[in-house]
C-alpha cells in the first residue's frame, strides 16, 4: 500500500491505550516499516479492566481509531473485510476489542469481521488452492452462533532445537490433530467436527495432501457430524513459510494451520463459565467494573449468552443419528 510520499508501508494499525507496546515499534527494528499515524496509543492503561477498555479510555481513542480505519480502507480497491489481531485478556485486547467491533459493524456492516488467530495464505503469492476470506465463512460456519474455529499450526520448532530433516506432509498434517499445537485447550477427539480447513504453504503438493487426510480418515481418531460426514477443505499456497530474523522459530520448508469448527471448544465456554460463576458468587472484583460505568446487569447477560452459546454447541454433537 503506498502511502503519502510514495512509500509502500503494510495495511496495518496498531492499537494500544499505553504507549510502552506500541514504542517498542515506534523505535525498534521495523520502525521504517509503519507510518506513524498507523501507531496508535493513549495515555493511560486499562489496568486489565474490560469497562475501562470499553466504557472510559477506550472511548477517548476510538474516533481516531476508527478515522484512520476509514482513511485506509478508502486506499482499497476492493476491500474484502477486517483481520483483528487480539487478547482477550486485560482491558484493551478484550474491552477496547469489543468497542472496535461494534463500531466496525456499525461501519462496515458487510464487511467480513475474523477475529480469531490465523496464520493467513496470502493471495499475493502463487498458489494451487487460494483461500479468500468468504471461503471461510462459507466452508467453517453451518449456524450463525457457531462461528468459533480452533486454530492449530505446525510444525512449532525452535530455532535452538531445529533439525536437517524436515517434517512431512501427513506429519504436520497428524500433528494438527495434537492437543499440543491448538490455540485453545481442548482434546478434539471427544468432540464432533462440523468443517476442517487445511492451509498450507510452502513446498506441498495435492497428493501428498490427500493422503495425509485419507490416513487420518482411516485412523477415525476424529469423528465429523453425521450431516458433514467429508469435512475438509484445503488451501495450499507456494510461499514458504516466513519467519522473523533472529526469531524464536526455525525456518521451515512446509507449515499448516488448521481452522476447524469442533464442537470440542464447547470445553473452553464450560471453564470460562465455571470460573466465573465462582468468582462472581463472591462478587469479586465487580466494584472495579461497576465504578467505570458498567451495569451488574451485564454480568448476568453475558453469562446467559455463554450459557446459551454451550447449549448451541451440545445441540450440534447431538444432532447424529448415533445418538437418537
Amino acid at each position: 500500500m503506498k502511502f503519502f510520499a510514495g512509500k509502500h508501508v503494510p495495511r496495518a494499525i496498531f492499537i494500544d491505550l499505553e504507549p510502552t507496546v506500541v514504542d517498542e515499534v515506534r523505535t525498534g527494528a521495523y520502525r521504517s516499516l509503519f507510518h506513524p499515524e498507523q501507531l496508535i496509543s493513549g495515555k493511560e492503561d486499562a489496568a486489565n479492566n474490560y469497562a475501562r477498555g470499553h466504557y472510559t479510555i477506550g472511548k477517548e481513542v476510538i474516533d481516531v481509531c476508527i478515522d484512520r480505519i476509514r482513511r485506509m480502507s478508502d486506499m482499497c480497491s476492493g476491500l474484502q473485510g477486517f483481520l483483528i489481531f487480539h487478547s482477550f485478556g486485560g482491558g484493551t485486547g478484550s474491552g477496547f476489542s469489543a468497542l472496535l467491533m461494534e463500531r466496525l459493524s456499525v461501519d462496515y456492516g458487510k464487511k467480513s469481521k475474523l477475529e480469531f488467530s490465523i496464520y493467513p495464505a496470502s493471495l499475493r503469492f502463487d498458489g494451487a488452492l487460494n483461500v479468500d476470506l468468504t471461503e471461510f465463512q462459507t466452508n467453517l460456519v453451518p449456524y450463525p452462533r457457531i462461528h468459533f474455529p480452533l486454530a492449530t499450526y505446525a510444525p512449532i520448532i525452535s530455532s535452538e532445537r531445529a533439525f536437517h530433516e524436515q517434517l512431512t506432509v501427513p506429519e504436520i498434517t497428524n500433528q494438527c490433530f495434537e492437543p499440543g499445537n491448538q490455540m485453545v485447550k481442548c482434546d478434539p477427539r471427544e468432540g464432533k467436527f462440523m468443517a476442517c480447513c487445511l492451509l498450507f504453504r510452502g513446498d506441498v503438493v495435492p497428493k501428498d495432501v490427500n493422503m495425509a487426510i485419507a490416513g487420518i480418515k482411516t485412523k477415525r481418531s476424529i469423528q465429523f457430524v453425521d450431516w458433514c460426514p467429508t469435512g475438509f477443505k484445503v488451501g495450499i499456497n507456494y510461499q514458504p513459510p516466513t519467519v522473523v530474523p533472529g526469531g524464536d522459530l526455525a525456518k521451515l520448508q512446509r507449515a499448516v494451520c488448521m481452522l476447524a469448527n469442533t464442537t470440542s471448544i464447547a470445553e473452553a465456554w464450560a471453564r470460562l463459565d465455571y470460573k466465573f460463576d465462582l468468582m462472581y458468587a463472591k462478587r469479586a472484583f465487580v466494584h472495579w467494573y461497576i465504578g467505570e460505568g458498567m451495569e451488574e446487569g451485564e454480568f448476568a447477560e453475558a453469562r446467559e449468552d455463554l450459557a446459551a452459546l454451550e447449549k448451541d454447541y451440545e445441540e450440534v454433537a447431538l444432532n447424529s443419528y448415533d445418538d437418537y
